[in-house]
């Protein structure tokens, strides 16, 4: 039996191969510190475990859920993107529920692409953009973030043929794995770009709430027209510590959710509804459980960099996300530095080319380990390599 030429093209998913060489290491007997995977380890907070309790008691919720979701789940969505953001939303017709904004960003491929149709993907970025465009029959064309363009795509550097043939286009801020911020003016840019080339711009937004000194990231929805050109996939998993439940939502243009949804209805049956009224719980209840986390992951991010100092990197710590993005020493690629780190500290950190051509020659390190044993990593990998050159 054969499988498809598209899953034969599939390039290896980043972070199957990171958790293959964790279990190869643990069974070497290896104390592995892993900072390659952003996977809060800070619990769920316990008033949504308790919603999530009594929910699941209910016989009603163990029936096939809806697949676009429960309306009070989606009201509670449009409820929580009006006070953080001050974006109005129809949460009939402006809002999906998802499992997890990760299924969605690799559904809208299916949905909007036929047979050699474009996606804008930047370079580096998560995997999940060109993976879902590759299984849906569509071509990459990638978008270079540069520290010379605040990380930011230069839009007018797309060739006016690949604009016209282009169907999506992924963005990402804050961004995973670089930890920057994009500005309203450059969100504006991308609904007047979409708009000349008719795009359905996806904005990825799971890091919204995870950001530093005070910042507080924007919604693409909170530029003008933005609505009129795209949509936002937004999670619970960062901001509530609930990566294993599984929920998340894409929310703006009406059109686009409509056939987000309507293609979800033919291959899913929707995020059980206990989770749901969990999540509800977590957007309505009590919001000091996203300080807190960002407070560890502030004492995190200053261990890291006085850490990476140390070794003589000269970085700037992220503006947002819980990632660390830094160069490799001299002498080394993206994967040799990171199979040096593993072997000769067990600890994981993520090899930048991963995330595509543009990654190449960076890491990226996730603060998603307690403070003791962060310190500690650093400490192992300076007693491994000491002061490095670049």
């Amino acid at each position: 039996m054969k499988e498809s030429l598209a899953m034969q093209n599939l390039p290896p998913y980043l972070f199957a191969r990171i958790e293959k060489k964790i279990s190869e290491a643990k069974e070497q007997g290896i104390d592995i510190i892993n900072l390659g995977i952003g996977d809060p380890d800070i619990p769920t907070p316990r008033h949504i475990i308790d919603r999530m309790a009594q929910s699941i008691y209910d016989p009603a919720n163990h029936q096939y859920p809806s697949s676009v979701g429960l309306l009070e789940y989606r009201q509670a969505v449009a409820e929580w993107y009006k006070r953080r953001f001050d974006v109005d939303l129809d949460p009939k017709s402006e809002v999906v529920s998802l499992l997890g904004s990760k299924e969605g960003i690799a559904h809208i491929s299916f949905a909007y692409l036929d047979q050699g149709d474009i996606s804008l993907v930047p370079d580096p970025g998560y995997p999940v953009y060109n993976i879902g465009t590759l299984l849906a029959g569509g071509k990459s064309h990638f978008m270079p973030l540069k520290e010379e363009n605040a990380y930011l795509p230069i839009l007018e550097d797309i060739p006016a043929e690949i604009a016209r043939a282009a169907k999506l286009m992924f963005i990402n801020y804050p961004n995973n794995p670089i930890g920057v911020v994009a500005d309203l003016p450059f969100f504006e840019k991308v609904v007047e770009f979409a708009r000349t080339y008719d795009i359905l711009v996806c904005h990825d937004a799971p890091y919204t709430e995870m950001a530093f000194d005070g910042l507080k990231p924007l919604s693409f929805l909170q530029a003008r027209g933005a609505k009129e050109v795209g949509i936002e996939f937004h999670s619970m998993s960062k901001t509530y510590n609930m990566t294993g439940w599984r929920i998340g939502c894409a929310v703006g243009n009406a059109y686009a959710v409509e056939v987000l949804g309507r293609f979800k209805s033919n291959v899913d049956s929707g995020v059980f509804q206990a989770i749901q009224y969990a999540a509800i719980e977590a957007m309505r209840g009590p919001q000091d459980c996203i300080d807190n986390a960002n407070a560890i992951y502030t004492e995190r991010r200053s261990i890291a960099l006085a850490g990476l100092e140390r070794m003589g990197w000269k970085v700037k710590p992220p503006q947002a996300s819980f990632y660390f993005w830094a160069p490799v020493p001299k002498g080394y690629n993206s994967a040799s530095f990171a199979e040096l780190i593993l072997e000769k500290a067990g600890v994981i950190i993520t090899p930048g080319n991963g995330y595509g051509e543009y990654g190449e020659g960076y890491f990226r390190i996730a603060l998603t380990v307690g403070k003791e044993r962060m310190q500690e990593a650093f400490d192992r990998m300076y007693a491994a390599i000491g002061r490095v050159d670049f």
